[in-house]
């Protein structure tokens, strides 16, 4: 799946993140705690499995946005589109591969619309924003979930050798 590359607000964030692809994409496609780690994302309202055609309805930024999942491809990529009441039409991609002991993440989004073409440049601007507060927050997730899973696990080592 890809953005519309012809849209007049595209941005994109690429991230290494410190966790195993594992915890990484199932913290980001449990969409329902979206809200619990992700300050952006209010509320979100997720009922289906998580297969293309499945219909999401979530606020984020104060607007209301129903998405569909286009995309499923688990521990690789997940890919939407959303559709807000101001006229937005968003395409929206992550893709996840396994770097070292971590995960590489890169999500790009398309914004597209009679409002985005009258205001291409201040829409760029807030779409990366939202990016990069999306991508941080996934990062910082991700990255608190795998400390506190190894945690047990080194406490059981070191108590088996006696320390």
């Amino acid at each position: 799946m890809d953005i519309n590359r012809n849209a007049p607000a595209i941005a994109s964030v690429e991230a290494y993140v410190e966790a195993p692809l594992s915890v990484v994409w199932a913290v980001h496609t449990d969409l329902r705690v979206w809200p619990e780690w992700n300050s952006d994302v209010a509320s979100i309202t997720f009922s289906g499995p998580l297969s293309p055609g499945t219909q999401f309805r979530w606020k984020a930024g104060g607007v209301p946005i129903t998405s569909t999942l286009q995309k499923v491809d688990p521990e690789r990529q997940i890919g939407w589109t959303g559709r807000t009441p101001l006229g937005i039409h968003a395409v929206h991609t992550w893709t996840f591969e396994p770097e070292g002991e971590g995960t590489r993440v890169r999500t790009e989004e398309s914004f597209d619309g009679f409002l985005v073409r009258i205001l291409a440049g201040p829409m760029r601007r807030m779409l990366a924003a939202s990016l990069d507060r999306g991508v941080a927050a996934l990062k910082r997730e991700a990255e608190r979930r795998a400390r506190e899973g190894a945690a047990p696990r080194v406490s059981a080592i070191m108590r088996r050798f006696g320390r």
